[in-house]
């Protein structure tokens, strides 16, 4: 007996602003299907998810749904408007006894059903929004980055649900590891087309290899094809006009083929420049304790970030992630406890909220606009990293278009946003990169580029993100935070803090003690203690940072004059007493640098 689908689109066509999105677009959803609808940030995955819910209209084709399927969509920015409570809109069109569905839907992904609807964050909204189309529970979800605005506890609470359902799903997201445990297929948006694989998406990326390596063969297969043709048609078509105007039509039928090759999007030109090197102490944080109200952040939390230390902070929305960095890079005051900041530090900050951004300017505006990358006399210039370049040409690196540059920042998607972030971030040098949720948005080809990016990156990096995938990539230091002030320090991300941790839920048992972890991401051993610092040592820590500094600048200055091709040529005796004083000055900073890291451990322990 054949299975009847679930859902089914034919030859679909839509087109906005003048561009087509999709062309002759067909696609089969069955049920029981467990599908991840991939592809680019712009490739049109949310718009084809609201065709298939039937919330937007192609110009020509069908949407087939069987009478009697229920088709549920997660909406993005849901419409709260004539609801009073975010419980209310949840309960929508279910019958009051099912109202326990969405109380336990309500504890599971962490939102207040009674919150009322006028002071909800747009993360509650998302949430509402979600647990309304888990209590429906219809025969096809459509699921539109379910994970964004979720913590790592409600993520692995939603997997959780969708493993257990025998219901059909189709799935965006950018969470690697959430598309990987959950999809047995894969729809892939490319260039207006969509391709399926019977594969969840822990083979999409080798098959997407694979797929543009046919592309190019043929392509350069086409190519030498049209130029052999080509070559014909100059030396010979005179001569045989009228026995091979076939031929010649041939080729200009191959010219047409070749010319309807889409090119593929290219990935974004991101590029981490690290400025002058910090201190070999980047942070010490000692006992630090914070409080708001009934509300302890952390209590007697100690850490010792080195220079190229890669921290990651994970834990539940609201416990305090965020301030717990600030407090670190010294912008909010403990109640007590101590930070002290390391030499020649240059942050760069990727916050959550994208406050950075001016919504109500073009994305030309919000970038000629920053002091920092402000031209002097030119309009329409920007400093990248030390030198003007054109204000389109570095959004284009980012992948966006000319004709976006004069756009509204509002009118961006998630990911465009975050990308324009990181274009002012990544315009200017810095060796300490403050991360706050990265990776909402992004898609898998710019996460892995930024990946990249961190690894190769000679600062230090401060991040917090719920994307366990990305933290198991990039982290080597895990600072777990537990609520009720609890904050332990693991080595490695995420699945090393999970294993360390014994796999447990730290949500489990509040009362439990911390595991017996050391609190900083360095010890000191018992038998390096000292007694304190004497009148000398005390003067002598306390020139060393300006010793630092000095030692940094005439370092960059001797690495500036050396990099000239032509020195040695032309000035070989100068050039010679530049490498001298180079390696001279390497050898004193590196030994200021351990006598600063001596002494102040020195002066901790007395």
């Amino acid at each position: 007996m054949a299975v009847i689908p679930l859902l089914q689109l034919n030859d679909i066509s839509l087109t906005f602003g003048g561009d087509p999105v999709f062309h002759d677009l067909s696609l089969v959803v069955q049920p029981g299907d467990r599908v991840a609808l991939v592809g680019r940030n712009g490739s049109g995955k949310s718009t084809l998810m609201k065709v298939m819910a039937g919330l937007v209209e192609p110009d020509t084709g069908d949407r087939v749904v069987p009478p009697g399927v229920s088709v549920g969509y997660m909406e993005q920015d849901p419409d709260l408007g004539q609801f009073t409570t975010l419980g209310d809109y949840a309960m929508h069109g279910l019958d009051p006894s099912e109202l326990y569905k969405v109380e336990r839907a309500g504890e599971g992904l962490k939102f207040d059903p009674a919150r009322p609807v006028e002071t909800a964050s747009g993360g509650e909204r998302r949430r509402a929004a979600l647990a309304r189309l888990m209590a429906q529970d219809p025969e096809l979800m459509l699921l539109d980055e379910p994970t964004n605005h979720l913590d790592i506890e409600a993520i692995g609470w939603l997997e959780d649900e969708l493993k257990r359902t025998r219901k059909a799903f189709v799935l965006i997201s950018h969470d690697r590891r959430f598309l990987s445990e959950l999809t047995r297929a894969t729809l892939w948006i490319d260039r207006g087309q969509v391709r399926r694989q019977e594969k969840g998406f822990d083979a999409f990326e080798a098959w997407r290899d694979k797929t543009w390596e046919e592309e190019d063969l043929q392509r350069h297969k086409l190519d030498r094809k049209i130029k052999a043709e080509a070559r014909w048609a100059v030396e010979g078509i005179s001569a045989r006009r009228k026995r091979n105007m076939g031929r010649v039509r041939a080729l200009q039928d191959l010219r047409g083929e070749r010319s309807n090759m889409i090119k593929r999007q290219d990935t974004a030109a991101m590029e981490l420049a690290s400025g002058p090197k910090s201190g070999r102490k980047v942070i010490e944080a000692t006992k630090l304790s914070k409080s708001f109200g009934d509300t302890t952040i952390v209590r007697d939390f100690s850490l010792t970030v080195q220079r190229g230390d890669r921290v990651a902070f994970v834990g539940p929305n609201g416990v305090g992630k965020t301030t717990l960095i600030r407090m670190l890079m010294g912008d909010i005051e403990p109640d007590s406890g101590t930070v002290k900041l390391g030499t020649n530090l240059v942050p760069a900050v990727f916050d959550q909220t994208r406050a950075q951004l001016n919504g109500d300017l073009s994305l030309w505006e919000n970038l000629t606009g920053d002091p920092e990358m402000r031209v002097s006399g030119k309009a329409d210039q920007i400093m990248v990293r030390g030198a003007p370049k054109h204000v389109v040409g570095y959004l284009k690196e980012f992948l966006f278009d000319e004709a976006q540059a004069r756009a509204p920042v509002r009118s961006l998607s998630g990911g465009e946003k975050a990308r324009l972030l990181l274009a002012r971030i990544m315009a200017r040098e810095s060796n300490l990169l403050v991360l706050d949720e990265p990776t909402n948005d992004l898609d898998v080809e710019t996460l892995d580029l930024l990946q990249d990016l961190l690894g190769e990156y000679d600062g230090t990096v401060l991040l917090i993100s719920h994307d366990r995938d990305f933290l198991d990539r990039v982290a080597t230091t895990t600072v777990a935070m537990e609520g009720r002030g609890r904050a332990t320090v693991y080595a490695g991300g995420w699945s090393d803090y999970r294993a360390q941790n014994g796999d447990a839920d730290p949500k489990s048992d509040p009362a439990k003690p911390a595991p017996k972890q050391t609190q900083t991401t360095q010890a000191t051993p018992a038998s390096k203690q000292k007694s304190g610092l004497s009148f000398t040592e005390k003067h002598k820590l306390e020139e060393l940072p300006g010793e630092i500094d000095r030692l940094t600048a005439e370092i960059a200055k001797l690495e500036q004059l050396m990099a000239d091709p032509d020195l040695f040529a032309r000035e070989p005796v100068k050039f010679k007493k530049a490498s001298e004083a180079l390696v001279a000055r390497q050898a004193a900073l590196a030994e200021a640098e351990d006598l600063w890291l001596e002494l102040s451990e020195k002066a901790e322990a007395g």
